[in-house]
């Protein structure tokens, strides 16, 4: 296990689309016990598999004490009638916050290390990290969703980075 860099806005990893994971082995493996390990530590509430280089579909979280993982994610549900608009940030886009709209509840469905389904879902943080580590996979950063106005104060702030 290791802790692992994070890579940061205008790594062109960020922005592919991860590939499924087709076959569980020894490197889906240290990757999942990386994901763990990087995402264990304070400030940190989720992590994306490309944001440490590997463009495969998985996902780690940390949120109220609770740190997990799931692999081939796929949200098949959201509130549709309920919203947050909180500040939301991103590892790899460090010390920017911005007003990001997210569904209030998101349900995502994917495997475990055996194969074996697995269900995230939640509320409130929860939600908003299922939603964004899914974007991450996607090759989307959550500025991608911000209102004009943030964009453009986001991607300022990025070029004086």
């Amino acid at each position: 296990m290791a802790i692992r860099d994070i890579r940061i806005v205008g790594d062109p990893v960020l922005r592919t689309v991860c590939d499924a994971i087709t076959e569980i082995d020894d490197g889906v493996k240290t990757l999942v016990n990386d994901l763990l390990e990087t995402v264990d530590d304070d400030g940190r509430a989720g992590l994306a598999a490309n944001q440490i280089g590997v463009s495969l579909r998985a996902f780690s979280w940390n949120i109220e004490g609770e740190i997990g993982y799931i692999l081939n994610p796929r949200i098949v549900e959201i509130s549709s009638d309920e919203y947050q608009d909180g500040d939301e940030g991103c590892l790899s886009v460090p010390g920017l916050w911005f007003p990001t709209e997210r569904a209030w509840y998101a349900r995502a469905e994917g495997i475990d290390l055996d194969g074996r389904p697995v269900v995230v879902e939640g509320e409130e943080l929860m939600a908003r990290c299922i939603q964004h580590e899914c974007d991450h996979l996607d090759g989307m950063l959550y500025i991608d969703r911000l209102d004009r106005a943030n964009r453009k104060k986001a991607m300022r702030a990025i070029r004086a980075m």
